[in-house]
């Protein structure tokens, strides 16, 4: 750590205390060179995530947005909001120890199509069918057809 005094480097740590909050460490330093003593505050960097859009825009990821289309998608089904909230932790989790700081909303867009496919196949297709932008009631059929395969596939597999 620079010496604020007298610009050399070498300085050793004092003391250490865990901050009122405990989200941020204060180290009381004294420099060798010079002698004196300063604090120095070290705490976690947070680096916002950011999301890239289909048309190359770029805007902060937003828990509430995601939330807020699941409710939509899971509405009037027996899904409670604790289910949804831990689907989304660890959807906010995967994403953060990815260690990516943007990610294409594809990846996004997916990964809930994921968690939803496993969660409620009618959750599953009703935010499939926006996200998707179905244009018809073909899109639709097919999209049902994929996941009554995908049903068929796993029950014959289950003992």
């Amino acid at each position: 750590m620079k010496c604020p005094y007298c610009g050399m480097l070498d300085t050793r740590v004092i003391d250490s205390r865990l901050s009122r909050e405990g989200d941020s460490i204060r180290r009381r330093r004294e420099c060798v060179h010079c002698g004196r003593r300063f604090n120095t505050f070290e705490s976690i960097e947070d680096v916002p995530m950011m999301i890239v859009k289909k048309d190359g825009r770029r805007e902060l990821f937003l828990r509430e947005k995601i939330r807020s289309g699941m409710i939509k998608a899971c509405e009037k089904r027996n899904i409670s909001m604790e289910i949804i909230d831990a689907c989304i932790d660890r959807l906010e989790r995967d994403l953060q120890e990815s260690g990516s700081k943007e990610i294409p909303s594809s990846v996004i867009g997916e990964r809930v199509m994921a968690i939803l496919h496993d969660l409620d196949e009618v959750a599953y297709v009703r935010f499939a069918s926006v996200y998707r932008e179905f244009k018809d009631v073909n899109d639709f059929v097919e999209e049902l057809k994929a996941v009554l395969s995908s049903r068929q596939a796993s029950e014959t597999r289950q003992p």
